[in-house]
């Protein structure tokens, strides 16, 4: 019996919380991973942490902005090919809606949408000359319960779900899958920053936590943030053989923070 081949695995802004997790599950299935980022020392760092635990698997670092064009050069000219593309590079903040500047939403666009398509544009076609491969976007639960206090986080996730889908009908038939994993409420270092800033950090993180969750998530039926690996779980699922009849979805790993019973 044949061997599954040894993927190659690129995912996106993984020097840190669940780009980092989903970076890791690979690496402990013995994938060679590619950990990218923008500063060389964070992307160099995480990559020694996964290696660490990485049992049989490969770790290279790619520092590159993906957020621009050059940027997405950069990578692509560093690594031609991959197996798995893991679309997980964003940024997240709250601003009020009437203060958002153009400057802003474009910023966003280009961070959480643009990166995306600009990598799946060259990545995917050599996947379907191949005849296998897996591209994963990682969006929101933002996108479907569009949060008032970041409108332009929100309108970049919803988005994410129509590229993928478009990309996933045009691939159809070759063996690669496109999809969408939508986390909810995730314990990173961004977000203990987002919360203190929205609860107040005079407070221990375990109450602040409850409280975010109650009073600004009250539909979540976990009732805490999620963890990254369990998002991980997820997205190494997407990536593998296993999943070769899911693309064109929007896949939910958001706690139940979404109030539908439809995905």
């Amino acid at each position: 019996m044949n061997a599954t081949p040894r993927r190659t695995v690129l995912v996106t802004g993984s020097t840190s919380g669940i780009g980092e997790a989903i970076a890791a599950a690979f690496a402990r299935d013995g994938a060679e991973v590619i950990v990218n980022g923008r500063d060389p020392q964070r992307t160099d760092g995480a990559a020694e942490r996964i290696r660490a635990t990485a049992g049989n698997g490969e770790i290279h670092a790619v520092a590159a902005d993906v957020s621009t064009a050059e940027g997405v050069h950069a990578l692509t000219d560093a690594v031609p090919d991959v197996d798995v593309l893991v679309n997980n590079a964003g940024i997240f903040g709250a601003k009020p809606a009437f203060e958002i500047t153009d400057e802003e939403w474009s910023r966003y666009f280009e961070t959480n949408v643009l990166s995306g398509i600009r990598l799946t544009r060259h990545y995917a076609p050599r996947m379907v000359q191949r005849g296998w491969g897996r591209v994963i976007f990682i969006s929101s639960e933002s996108a479907i319960n569009t949060p008032k206090e970041m409108i332009h986080y929100g309108a970049t996730k919803t988005t994410q779900l129509a590229v993928a889908r478009g990309f996933a009908q045009e691939v159809a038939g070759t063996g690669v899958t496109v999809n969408t994993v939508l986390p909810g409420p995730t314990l990173t270092p961004g977000v203990k920053v987002f919360i203190a800033d929205r609860v107040g950090d005079s407070i221990p993180f375990d109450e602040a936590e409850r409280r975010f969750i109650a009073e600004e998530r009250p539909t979540s039926l976990l009732g805490r943030l999620i963890r990254p690996e369990e998002i991980a779980n997820l997205v190494h699922y997407i990536g593998s053989d296993g999943a070769s009849a899911t693309t064109g979805a929007a896949l939910r790993v958001d706690g139940g923070v979404v109030n539908s019973i439809i995905p």
